[in-house]
């Protein structure tokens, strides 16, 4: 693809975000490719690169353009930052065959606009320079205190890709070693003893040890989280809030395909994407169940469980390295329904849990109000749970890992 062409990808690609946003813009990006399979590997990576540095600059980029702008405009700014002189902006945008449309006299005067404002000085607002919406800035000042300016800077910066290694059919250097004959060198991750890390961003997919299932795609926080559920053979296990399965997959592990576990979520179609995870991984212990309005399953499971993990639907504060439109899309009402939904799925699960067995809670969030505050309440409401050890609390900038949280809460009768 010429320049140009690659340019005009990447405003397709952000009006295409713009237009939906409810949907994820990592979804939106590989609808995009797979429907235009002509484009090859280098350009796919060219113009995926720009556009999550565009998602990742885009307050501060709208702020320097004096406030919301299109597409084409923004991307046309970023280059003028990249250090483009606007004559050559104008031959990219050219309206040749695919290249963008010419450059309008209005867009060029806030292009204009936006170079001589840049020798002003003007200070950027805070959650600007830090990417954030307004009224979180001060829940993660609370949150962090003296950390706050380096904690948040990391949630800016791309992650690195993590693979947890399939125990059943693989130990962590026969993985390594199978990446290395890809061409991926990995390293193991400093603190899950299943994990493997690679720089960048890689086509795992496609190669032959994740299709033999020796590994699978996995940051290395959740690894933590699927570890401290502490599952072992033998056991009755439940993964409540299961999705497609990547902590179902790392329990099944644990257990050696001894026990019994069982997924549920909400979703018969996010289940069902979880049936070829659990073929590929040889993990032969999971059932699945959906979770319906008038559902009696739970009556009948009363007490059954010695671990259940609710992995509970959040803000996801703490994946937006992986998920930087996230933070755009995330609303103070949006936040307060999600504390609420947690609640009622903490108190829905209690009584699955048999006596002296252990409930773990987990999110992917960086606040408290999701996290310690939603165990306290907890804890309020059911006298017979107790904190069975320390929490865990894990962060880019102190742990290399995306943001988690997790409280194992152990019921006493």
């Amino acid at each position: 693809m010429t320049p140009s062409a690659q340019i005009a990808a990447v405003i397709e690609v952000l009006a295409a975000i713009e237009e939906a946003p409810g949907k994820s813009a990592d979804a939106i990006v590989n609808t995009y490719f797979r429907a235009r399979r002509y484009i090859g590997s280098g350009d796919r990576r060219a113009i995926s690169d720009r556009v999550w540095t565009l998602i990742r600059g885009q307050r501060q980029l709208q702020w320097r353009l004096g406030g919301a702008a299109s597409p084409r405009l923004t991307v046309a700014a970023s280059l003028l930052l990249e250090g483009w002189t606007v004559s050559g902006v104008e031959q990219i945008y050219s309206g040749a065959r695919f290249a963008p449309a010419p450059l309008t006299r209005a867009e060029l005067g806030r292009l204009g606009a936006m170079q001589s404002r840049a020798g002003e000085g003007a200070e950027m607002p805070l959650p600007v320079r830090l990417e954030l919406p307004d009224w979180l800035l001060p829940r993660l000042q609370a949150r962090f205190g003296a950390r706050f300016e380096a904690e948040t800077a990391a949630l800016s910066k791309p992650a690195p890709l993590d693979l947890r290694v399939n125990l059943l059919k693989a130990t962590r250097e026969q993985a390594r070693l199978a990446l290395l004959e890809e061409g991926l060198e990995a390293e193991p991750t400093p603190f899950s003893p299943w994990g493997l890390r690679l720089a960048g961003r890689h086509a795992i997919t496609s190669g032959a040890a994740f299709r033999q299932g020796l590994v699978e795609p996995q940051d290395e926080g959740s690894q933590l989280v699927a570890a401290l559920v502490g599952a072992r053979p033998g056991m009755r296990v439940l993964d409540w809030c299961a999705g497609a399965g990547g902590k179902t997959l790392a329990l099944a592990m644990t257990m050696q395909n001894r026990g019994r576990l069982v997924a549920c979520d909400v979703s018969a179609a996010r289940l069902e994407n979880a049936v070829r995870r659990l073929r590929r991984a040889g993990a032969h212990n999971v059932e699945r169940h959906v979770i319906s309005v008038r559902d009696k399953w739970r009556k009948r499971h009363v007490a059954s469980f010695d671990r259940v993990l609710v992995d509970a639907p959040c803000s996801g504060t703490g994946r937006w390295r992986r998920s930087p439109d996230a933070r755009h899309r995330l609303t103070e009402r949006g936040l307060a329904e999600m504390v609420a939904r947690q609640a009622s799925i903490l108190d829905q699960v209690a009584n699955l849990v048999r006596n002296r067995g252990r409930l773990v809670y987990a999110t992917c969030s960086l606040l408290t109000e999701e996290n310690e505050a939603q165990v306290s309440t907890f804890l309020s409401r059911h006298p017979d749970f107790a904190r069975a050890g320390p929490d865990l609390a894990l962060t880019p900038a102190q742990h290399g890992t995306d943001g988690f949280y997790a409280a194992v809460l152990e019921r006493a009768k």
